[in-house]
């Protein structure tokens, strides 16, 4: 088997729920992996909108992932902590957690990826993408991708 990312609520290149977005609750969906590569020694996470208007906007930044870890459950609170003693990172709006897709127009694409280290980080809650790309830097041994999309609801529709 190969090292996958999947979600009970989204599949690969479909929709996400509403639910997860800012049109209502903007909870974190849960998320699950097997079969990580030899050596692992703890995970991180990226979710990224690559269709933002004005580059890559992130939505979430999450490490120290524990290496035993297959899980994130639905909900993650924001703030420094993360499940199973991970931590969170400073999202494109500043905030530390998760924040919903909310595209200005259109249909934007969102990208989880779940990355594989050889190596546990040693970076403070509230680690910025840049931060956290520069300390995984040669560290990973393996990248998991799940993409959803999501478009705004229109009025009355």
């Amino acid at each position: 088997m190969a090292f996958r990312l999947t979600s009970s609520v989204i599949a690969d290149g479909q929709p996400i729920p509403r639910r997860y977005s800012c049109e209502e609750h903007s909870i974190s969906p849960p998320l699950a992996w097997d079969d990580p590569p030899a050596g692992t020694q703890s995970f991180a996470l990226l979710l990224d909108d690559p269709d933002a208007p004005h580059g890559v906007y992130t939505h979430w930044v999450l490490y120290g992932i524990p290496a035993a870890a297959r899980a994130i459950p639905e909900n993650v609170i924001p703030g420094n902590e993360g499940p199973d003693g991970s931590r969170q990172g400073r999202n494109s709006a500043g905030q530390l957690g998760y924040s919903g897709p909310c595209p200005p127009n259109g249909t934007h694409r969102y990208v989880f990826d779940l990355y594989a280290l050889d190596t546990t980080l040693h970076l403070k809650a509230g680690a910025s993408k840049r931060d956290l790309i520069d300390a995984m830097g040669i560290h990973i041994i393996a990248e998991a991708q799940l993409t959803g999309t999501y478009q705004k609801h229109t009025p009355g529709g």
